[in-house]
């Protein structure tokens, strides 16, 4: 059966839920609810998130040139979503939310103290696309909570049990079963 074009749009699938921890001028901590964003380099590690000019936090990351990328767990999906449908100028989102903002010790950014999984990133690059600017935060140190560590002192996907985002009909899901070991299971084809 022939594939029926749907025209260019933002649809790519999966889409991360990522929530964006700054400082504002005043030393505010804010969140912020992203989606188009992800790992951007290997060496040195880098993540890349995309932000519009109209949001508090793009001020935020100009002027302090770091930010904090956590993951949050399936449980809290509904804060996450809070984080993304409100604006930190006139609203205290931890205080909303009941979590406990933690100031990075290597960046200047806050994470949440509740969120399992942080990535702090310094601002090595902006590089302006349209309506979005992107931002390349190199990595400077990963934090995760013990519940979520698995027996190789690495994060474990199960564990922290991440959703994610569909763009195309803006609802979340969860990450779904295990299918098969990663740089292993197309060996069988090779096999062929």
């Amino acid at each position: 059966m022939p594939k029926k074009s749907i025209g260019a749009q933002t649809i790519l699938f999966p889409t991360p839920v990522l929530i964006v921890g700054s400082y504002d001028a005043d030393d505010k901590p804010n969140l912020m609810a992203a989606a188009w964003g992800g790992i951007c380099c290997s060496d040195p590690p880098c993540l890349a998130i995309s932000l519009r000019k109209a949001t508090y936090t793009f001020g935020n990351l100009m002027a302090r040139k770091a930010f904090t990328v956590n993951c949050l767990s399936e449980s809290q999906a509904a804060e996450a979503d809070y984080y993304g449908i409100m604006t930190g100028r006139n609203t205290d989102k931890w205080a909303a939310t009941g979590v406990t903002p933690v100031k990075s010790d290597l960046v200047d950014a806050p994470y949440g103290l509740e969120f399992p999984f942080t990535v702090e990133c310094q601002v090595i690059h902006t590089i302006e696309i349209g309506l979005h600017t992107q931002f390349i935060g190199k990595v400077m140190d990963i934090k995760a909570s013990g519940e979520i560590l698995g027996d190789n002192g690495l994060p474990d996907i199960t564990k922290l049990k991440p959703f994610l985002f569909d763009p195309a009909n803006r609802n979340y899901y969860g990450i779904g079963p295990f299918l098969g070991a990663a740089f292993s299971i197309g060996l069988a084809i090779k096999k062929k």
